[in-house]
């Protein structure tokens, strides 16, 4: 009677069913030699569980609290960021600049031509003041 309500307790416990109560007088069976012989593969398996449970970890374990120093995280986001806003103000100056000397270079070149431009029609009037002078010489002569 008492083999057959070790299987069905086994068979409980290999269910995932039984209670702890049940499972202490499954662990008290196969913990003495009085195991039945079909059941002697249980006996090792309750075996290892009584020994394991006497095991204890006895390293120390170590736990690394490395705090993480975000004051110079922050500080160097800091200082690449204003790194990048002055380089990026001083590319933008120097394009300015650039812009400046070319716009300077095109009045510089459109004043050339304006004064080229001008000098020709200064000629022209000197050609018309010396006109004038002769036709005035002519028309005077005339009337006389």
């Amino acid at each position: 009677m008492e083999l057959n309500k070790i299987e069905q307790l086994l068979e409980k416990y290999l269910n995932a069913e039984t209670t702890l109560q049940e499972e202490a007088i499954l662990n008290d069976y196969f913990t003495n030699d009085l195991v039945a012989p079909h059941l002697k593969e249980y006996q090792l398996l309750f075996g290892y569980f009584n020994e394991s449970k006497s095991e204890k970890f006895t390293k120390t374990i170590q736990l690394n609290s490395k705090k993480t120093n975000w004051k110079w995280l922050s500080l160097a986001a800091s200082v690449v960021l204003l790194f990048s806003v002055y380089t990026g103000y001083e590319y933008d100056k120097s394009v300015k600049e650039e812009e400046a000397k070319i716009a300077f270079q095109d009045t510089q070149m459109a004043f050339k031509l304006l004064t080229k431009n001008l000098n020709k029609g200064n000629a022209a009037i000197g050609y018309l003041g010396e006109f004038e002078t002769t036709t005035n010489k002519i028309f005077k002569q005339s009337k006389k």
